[in-house]
């Protein structure tokens, strides 16, 4: 029961860390493909604008994945990162790019430099997602079992590359609505359209993924296959595509920022559907629940933590996540850079 517990907790941080984190890929996505310095100059500033205040913290949830990972099913650990350290270290080098590029962008005064800090955070923003869902997808089609020796068919499968495609899209999905909510926020009207077009045409692109990877989940992980197209985990896809034509109904109103609840829901139950598919199996289907556990005290030790982090930290999350899309943070500008600097001469 422990060790259920722990695997339902570790799919809650995944869910956590796929909708936090993909909003700010995302926006890093649509900022790749903005435009020129010219064209591009207000979209990239209202996604500065917006990504600033929490950008650093999505990145807990994907620490929180880790230690649930390392201590709780050290099993599973060794498997996953024996079998797919290749674009697992390259989805961690491109975290580390992404947000020095990110942190780097607007301080740099030469453009030169800027335009190199942009791109390392824009195209890093694409990758990143791509080998963390190549990732799971290698996981859920079971190649990433105990004692497989790491190769390019355990993580650039037909399902694997289909589920890193899927990754981007969804936080391409995701980036744009949070933007068209902050536009709308903002009074930019003109980028309210701009992104709302880049919101419908990135579910679009989702739904058509999803269907491929249907697909090919029925040929290659017909376990998987089996869980999302029965029972309770059809019911969570089916709640999930209601979720996504709510938020395709929503953005196209005078409150787009309702959009937002909508869209986390239709990825976080699609990531719900995928748990339900797969158990009892954390790798389908070698590897369940219980042989990947560790000892008894370490998962109690963890759940304890949990209640902990629920208690102290889960309040100041909300708190933050609340004042940042009401719009009652406001990033660092250069103007208070400069007043700052002139009253710490005097």
């Amino acid at each position: 029961m422990t060790a259920d517990a722990v695997a339902w907790i570790l799919l809650l941080a995944v869910a956590a860390y796929a909708c936090g984190g993909g909003v700010d890929y995302g926006a890093g996505f649509w900022d790749l493909f903005a435009g020129g310095a010219e064209r591009g100059e207000r979209p990239r500033r209202l996604i500065d604008h917006a990504m600033a205040p929490v950008w650093e913290t999505n990145n807990v949830w994907l620490v929180f994945v880790l230690i649930l990972m390392w201590t709780g099913f050290p099993v599973l650990f060794e498997a996953v990162f024996s079998a797919m350290w290749l674009p697992l270290a390259l989805a961690a080098v491109g975290l580390v790019l992404r947000g020095a590029g990110f942190a780097l962008r607007k301080p740099t005064r030469r453009l030169a430099r800027r335009r190199i800090y942009g791109a390392a955070f824009a195209v890093c923003s694409l990758l990143t997602p791509f080998f963390l869902g190549a990732a799971a997808g290698g996981v859920a089609s079971g190649r990433a079992a105990p004692g497989v020796t790491a190769s390019a068919e355990v993580w650039a499968n037909a399902t694997s590359v289909v589920a890193g495609l899927l990754a981007i899209a969804a936080t391409a999905f995701l980036g744009a609505v949070f933007l068209t909510a902050d536009a709308r926020r903002f009074g930019e009207r003109d980028l309210v359209i701009y992104f709302r077009l880049r919101a419908w045409c990135s579910l679009v692109a989702v739904g058509v993924l999803a269907l491929i990877g249907l697909s090919v989940t029925r040929k290659h992980t017909t376990y998987v296959y089996h869980g999302l197209t029965h029972g309770f985990g059809l019911l969570l896809v089916l709640l999930s595509i209601a979720a996504a034509a709510a938020t395709a109904l929503l953005i196209g109103t005078h409150a787009p920022g309702w959009a937002r609840y909508t869209s986390v829901a239709s990825v976080a139950l699609v990531i719900a559907a995928w748990g339900i598919a797969q158990r009892p199996y954390l790798v389908p289907t070698s590897l369940t629940v219980q042989q990947a556990a560790g000892a008894t005290k370490p998962l109690q030790w963890l759940m304890l933590v949990t209640a902990i982090a629920l208690v102290l930290v889960g309040p100041a999350l909300v708190l933050l996540y609340r004042l940042d899309t009401h719009g009652m943070l406001e990033a660092q500008t250069d103007a208070d850079v400069e007043r700052g600097a002139a009253q710490g001469q005097r």
